[in-house]
């Protein structure tokens, strides 16, 4: 009795490990039906678990992989949370600096110039002459 357990405790241990590419075969070929899963796992020594797996990876990948991609042509890839996340950060760094301060200080009076400039909501523009 305890030469079967050593056998079968023996097996368990010697587990291998296959790449992609042996992975990729085995689950094509069951996909396709040219073996069944359970030739599959006798030939690879793995439990039927262990294929599943494998297809659940696969079918993942796939679908993944074919997911459309973000175009950078499109604007940038962040979201926008990150990107004022990023510009907060930006703009404490510049403040850390001199140069950063003049920055600061020139963008403040630009605004400034601007809202100076812009006719308010309250104030009607002027009359276009006929």
């Amino acid at each position: 009795m305890e030469k079967t357990e050593k056998i079968k405790s023996d097996k368990k241990r010697q587990t291998m490990n296959y790449g992609a590419m042996e992975k990729c075969r085995a689950v094509l070929s069951v996909w396709t039906e040219r073996r069944r899963p359970a030739e599959v796992c006798r030939e690879l020594t793995i439990p039927s678990m262990v294929l599943a797996q494998w297809q659940k990876r696969a079918m993942e990948g796939m679908l993944q992989a074919l997911e459309p991609r973000v175009s950078l042509d499109k604007g940038p890839a962040l979201s926008p949370r990150l990107q004022a996340m990023l510009e907060k950060k930006r703009l404490t760094l510049l403040t850390s600096t001199a140069q950063g301060r003049l920055e600061k200080t020139l963008s403040k009076a630009q605004e400034a110039r601007k809202a100076e400039t812009l006719p308010s909501k309250d104030e009607k523009p002027p009359a276009k002459p006929k």
